[in-house]
């Protein structure tokens, strides 16, 4: 028996519309073929779904968060996926699709990037091809998404730590579900939009309430007739009908999967007010009197509002501007690492100048202005990091280690400091632009605060303004009338 014939595509990016920056179609970097493949062990040779089906790879478009991608670049992307599938339908029918997806991707005067694409894909490879997709728990499930995707999964882990599990799990749903007979492929799908729209630094699942409720996700999974569930918490720094949380069940038991969903997303809602922040948070004079004043070190301090991680601009200058004015600090004797400013110009003046040199310069804002302008630094370069894609130098000031960058790039691994020459468990204070800590930093870190900093991407939602999304939502406004199953949808299958 023929092998089923299963392309593999996609557009992955998580998108602020509360930032200027752009994300273009040459900082998705698209892979094209075989290049899609190998970003992929358990479909590449020797891998676990390696002899389960004929992957073909025809475009995968990815990129850290950042802003919305120009309409003229998603329509150059999604005009080369269709491309793509129509010739290869030309050559004979798909059999199934990876559609490989974040879920929070935004297009400038768009307001479901996703469901576009998903409706794009469906229209060249027909009814009969079952589409599966892996996606960011951060991400957003529209209506239209969840009735023409097929097979739905998402994380179950923020930090997520089961990201690669989670594109497996959809590729292995993919194939088991082909292995069946024509015409009992499609399983039913529930979906529940919950009103709910909280930073992913107020839902992880290191604590209470996500630590339980997606402890459920599992155990609705192994109910016989169910094949999948996911919660879907959203994206909150985009301004769209679609941002607000999720709850989805997949399966064969058409009655099971919507009574499962709308359980889980009772939960949700009645958990709502036990959502908090993951560590103490203050303002960043707060948060830095804290560090100064702390016993114990490293002391990590988390810049949220301009994350590079979640779509901020990355070059937001006011976290940096406070720190190296701070009076305290300076007397303090204590010192700080920064990680990171972007500035190319800067990053290329100081790479000539070499290690050394005395430098002054003026950095960062050309992107996102809005919180502070350019930032001034003066001190002596001590490292240039020159890499295939970026170029990362350490200035040193008085009491701060700035990390500048010609690209912006997270700082989430102690090998990222190590290798400029810094050594994170030593310093005093270190400065870096995330949200919750990923794991190395959470476990390097001897106590941590989280700073609400302006941006992109602040943790003050309220302070942003959203005027799209749909409304009443929690916690932006008075939800005690709220039926939070009133949407709920059931999407039959072919049993």
């Amino acid at each position: 028996m023929p092998l089923p014939r299963v392309a593999v595509c996609g557009i992955s990016l998580e998108a602020s519309t509360f930032s200027p920056a752009l994300t273009t179609a040459a900082m998705l970097a698209p892979r094209r073929g075989r290049e899609v493949l190998d970003a992929w062990e358990f479909w590449s040779e020797g891998g676990s779904l390696a002899e389960r089906a004929e992957w073909i790879g025809v475009l995968q478009a990815r990129s850290i968060a950042g802003g919305a991608i120009p309409a003229d670049d998603y329509a150059l992307l999604r005009a080369e996926i269709l491309a793509g599938l129509v010739a290869l339908v030309a050559q004979a029918p798909l059999d199934g699709l990876v559609l490989d997806l974040h879920g929070a991707a935004s297009v400038v005067g768009m307001d479901d990037m996703e469901g576009d694409l998903a409706v794009a894909v469906r229209a060249v490879v027909g009814a009969d091809c079952l589409i599966s997709t892996g996606m960011d728990l951060h991400g957003n499930v529209s209506r239209t998404l969840a009735e023409t995707v097929d097979l739905l999964t998402t994380y179950r882990t923020a930090p997520h730590v089961d990201w690669q599990e989670t594109k497996e799990r959809a590729a292995r749903n993919l194939v088991d579900r082909l292995a069946l007979p024509l015409g009992q492929r499609r399983p039913a799908k529930a979906w529940v939009p919950v009103p709910i729209l909280l930073p992913g630094e107020m839902t992880s699942t290191r604590q209470e309430p996500a630590t339980g409720l997606y402890a459920r996700v599992p155990e609705i999974e192994a109910l016989d007739g169910i094949l999948d569930a996911g919660i879907w918490i959203g994206y909150p720094w985009a301004d769209e009908p679609r941002n607000c949380a999720v709850v989805m069940v997949v399966g064969d038991d058409a009655d099971l999967a919507l009574s499962s969903a709308t359980a889980l997303a009772g939960e949700l809602w009645e958990r709502r007010e036990e959502f908090g922040f993951v560590a103490p948070t203050g303002t960043f004079d707060e948060v830095l009197a804290a560090a100064i004043a702390s016993p114990v070190a490293p002391y990590f301090v988390s810049d949220s509002g301009d994350n590079p991680t979640a779509g901020g601009a990355g070059d937001v200058t006011w976290t940096l501007t406070q720190l190296l004015a701070n009076e305290e600090l300076a007397a303090s004797g204590k010192r700080a690492i920064y990680a990171s400013i972007p500035d190319a110009m800067g990053a290329l003046a100081a790479a000539e100048a070499g290690v050394g040199a005395d430098v002054r310069f003026t950095l960062g804002a050309r992107v996102d202005d809005r919180p502070a302008p350019p930032v001034e630094v003066s001190g002596r370069v001590v490292m240039v990091v020159p890499s295939e894609d970026n170029l990362e130098i350490v200035v040193r000031t008085p009491a701060v280690d700035v990390v500048l960058t010609r690209r912006r790039r997270p700082y989430h691994l102690e090998s990222d400091f190590t290798r400029l020459g810094l050594d994170p468990r030593r310093a005093d204070v270190v400065v870096v632009k995330i949200g919750y800590l990923e794991p190395e930093l959470f476990d390097m870190a001897t106590d941590w605060m989280l700073a609400l900093t302006p941006g992109g991407v602040d943790q003050d939602l309220a302070r942003l303004g959203h005027e799209r999304i749909q409304r009443p939502m929690f916690p932006l406004d008075d939800v005690s009338a709220v039926d939070p199953l009133a949407d709920a949808v059931l999407f039959r299958g072919d049993r």
